[in-house]
């Protein structure tokens, strides 16, 4: 079967129809997959390794063995189907406070992020940022306009910066990184690849780095000095939620209010380029 068909199926229907030809070690992983479905989305692959009581290499194993590229396409596809019945269950919920409740939402996740954020840490951050002599912000995939966004408003506050969509133009600025220069590394799951890389090499040149992610035991998390993580608690991982940044964009406009400086903004003149544009607004 082609891993396109693999991926329209359900993966713990998947599971049942292979669990007689993958090996017994394998059957260990399948078997608390079966029963925990949501705890397996919320593990990576060695905390899975873990609970099921085998190796890293046996689960990457019984994912393969079952038609899938590797444990993240098999986690991401469970997500996907758990996903699914979340959003049916929100679907059949009918209140006059509904849209307000979002929000209500919205808000209390806003105030556990702030309770979690160590002060001195935002301090640090914010030193970090005021005395570099450029950022190199680094994002991937559906966060990289949290890269554009910050890397503008950064610019806008009189601080040098780089930024980019592709992987391979942030690779290249901080590859050429200066002495003095940062990293700024965006990544809500902190295990995006090409972000961990871009962290690896700035590790490599001695810069320090600050990382803005959900997951405080994550590879993103572990390479930064300083950490302003983006979830109030640890939560089930949710597939339709994890497109959503709301809460990192909050972590990052925090951040940039404490940066804001009036005197920079005028050494630099960044405003600048906002007076010169004013013409073509009405």
């Amino acid at each position: 079967m082609s891993n396109h068909n693999i991926l329209e199926k359900e993966v713990l229907e998947n599971i049942r129809e292979h669990y007689d030809q993958i090996f017994s070690a394998e059957r260990k992983v399948a078997d608390f997959v079966l029963k925990n479905p949501q705890k397996t989305v919320d593990s990576n692959v060695s905390e899975l390794a873990r609970q099921s009581g085998v190796s890293d290499a046996t689960v990457v194993r019984m994912c393969h063995h079952i038609g899938y590229t590797g444990y993240y396409q098999f986690r991401i596809a469970l997500s996907r189907d758990l996903g699914k019945r979340q959003v049916g269950a929100v679907l059949l919920t009918d209140s006059a406070n509904a849209v307000e409740n979002v929000f209500l939402e919205y808000a209390q996740a806003m105030l556990a992020i702030g309770r979690r954020i160590d002060a001195n840490v935002m301090a640090n951050c914010v030193n970090l940022i005021k005395t570099c002599k450029q950022a190199h912000i680094m994002a991937v995939g559906n966060t990289s306009p949290l890269a554009q966004y910050m890397g503008f408003r950064l610019g806008r506050l009189g601080v040098k910066c780089t930024y980019n969509v592709a992987a391979e133009y942030f690779l290249n600025h901080v590859n050429l990184a200066d002495t003095g220069d940062i990293i700024i590394a965006i990544s809500q799951s902190g295990i995006s690849k090409q972000v961990v890389q871009g962290m690896e090499l700035g590790k490599e040149k001695a810069l320090k780095m600050i990382a803005i992610t959900a997951v405080a035991q994550s590879p993103v998390a572990e390479l930064a000095d300083y950490v302003l993580l983006s979830a109030g608690k640890e939560e089930p991982f949710s597939y339709y939620k994890g497109y959503a940044h709301l809460n990192e964009t909050a972590v990052i406009d925090a951040l940039l209010s404490f940066v804001t400086n009036e005197e920079l903004i005028n050494k630099k003149q960044a405003d600048k380029p906002e007076i010169i544009l004013s013409e073509f607004k009405m």
